[in-house]
């Protein structure tokens, strides 16, 4: 991990614990709840790797604060302002695509903001999300393919989609240029439990 990396780890991890001991529960409790290993959860707390955002997602349901609470605070109703490149990179491509939080809000309802840039080549699979999250997206420039269950479909400049992300998912660059799209994801009852009610890839 670089330095960046690292520094959003070491935040995270301390976050995660922060939040697992307020509510007085084991390591093996969280596990349980957010569906993934203990020692994934370790290594998480200490750090020790740059988890997912399907991981990072499991978590923050299971301790009901919501995604944009786990990896960037917010301070309770305050207006929380992101200068151009100061937003937090959750994925990256080695040719250079990044997934971009660049804002959102509290649970229990909790709405995310993304910048995503794909280069030629590029695909992000997402595992199917809690039930009832929706996402939109729209293509800036170049060309997106998204692939749902059981339809495709390829995007140009300007167009839009809409569907539900309680079932995996993927995007891909299939062109010659770099991808740029904003997406917005609604989670409805974060820390309800939801999570366990859809399928997992």
């Amino acid at each position: 991990m670089d330095s960046d990396a690292q520094h959003l780890a070491t935040a995270i991890g301390a976050r995660v614990r922060g939040e697992r001991t307020a509510r007085g529960w084991t390591l093996d409790r969280l596990a349980e709840v957010a569906g993934i290993s203990r020692r994934m959860i370790v290594n998480v707390e200490q750090g020790a790797v740059n988890p997912s955002i399907g991981t990072l997602l499991r978590l923050s349901d299971a301790l009901g604060i919501g995604l944009p609470s786990l990896v960037a605070p917010l301070e309770g109703n305050r207006p929380k302002l992101t200068r151009a490149g100061s937003g937090v990179v959750l994925w990256s491509s080695p040719s250079g695509g990044r997934a971009v939080l660049v804002a959102g809000t509290e649970p229990p309802d909790v709405v995310e903001l993304w910048e995503w840039l794909l280069a030629p080549g590029d695909a992000h699979e997402s595992e199917a999300h809690a039930s009832g999250t929706r996402e939109l997206l729209q293509v800036i420039e170049g060309r997106l393919a998204v692939t749902l269950a059981d339809e495709s479909f390829v995007l140009d400049a300007g167009d839009a989609l809409t569907f539900a992300g309680d079932e995996a998912h993927a995007y891909a660059n299939p062109g010659t240029t770099t991808t740029r799209f904003s997406m917005t994801v609604y989670e409805p009852g974060v820390g309800a439990g939801r999570r366990g009610e859809s399928s997992h890839v």
